[in-house]
């Protein structure tokens, strides 16, 4: 019969967790991220909205986010977005203004509009469902973007750049923004391009 003594056994039990402590630890220093902070100057966040029987499109001029990036495992990444509400452009000014009146993204009250990715699923090669956080005039709501990673690589200067392409499709009902319908259309399409640069 094979007989351990306590004192063994009980050495045993703290080396063998020792062991799994460090092998975690080694595991989560190899999982890095990277933080690539948006660059306004070659980005866009541009949307579409059905007017009568044709489309308008406008931008947002003012924006500001973050992916913090796990290259191995893009899935496991994080996306952090903010956009100024007053910044709303569709190169006409007296609509502009009327765009940020408390009809539709009343910004004086409500000036930032917000993302918060939750997860991200892979659907092919480069190419993921990030389902979010949206919240627009106080309102949040899931949102899901389709989402390519255009890739990584050096830029001017030295800099590190990622590349990505993003897009949704929401109802802005659903954020109490109802004026002008039916003459405006219910749907919004958004379109987000972004180049991002290394911290």
């Amino acid at each position: 019969m094979l007989f351990i003594s306590y004192n063994s056994l009980k050495k045993w039990v703290c080396v063998a967790g020792c062991a799994l402590i460090l092998a975690g630890s080694v595991l989560f220093a190899n999982a890095e991220t990277e933080t690539y902070v948006v660059d306004g100057a070659h980005s866009s966040v541009e949307f579409r909205v059905k007017h009568f029987f044709s489309k308008v499109s406008g931008r947002f001029k003012t924006f500001e986010g973050a992916i913090v990036a796990d290259r191995e495992a893009l899935e496991k990444s994080e996306i952090k977005a903010t956009v100024d509400t007053g910044s709303v452009d569709t190169n006409q000014a007296d609509r502009d203004k009327h765009l940020r009146a408390g009809d539709f993204f009343d910004a004086e009250k409500h000036p930032k509009m917000t993302f918060q990715s939750k997860s991200w699923k892979r659907v092919k090669d480069n190419e993921y469902e990030v389902t979010g956080d949206f919240t627009l005039r106080g309102v949040t709501k899931p949102v899901v973007l389709s989402l390519k990673s255009l890739g990584f690589g050096p830029g001017m200067k030295g800099a590190q750049l990622s590349g990505w392409e993003a897009r949704t499709t929401i109802k802005r009902s659903d954020f109490g923004m109802t004026s002008g319908t039916p003459a405006v259309g219910d749907e919004v399409e958004i379109e987000i391009n972004i180049e991002a640069k290394k911290q």
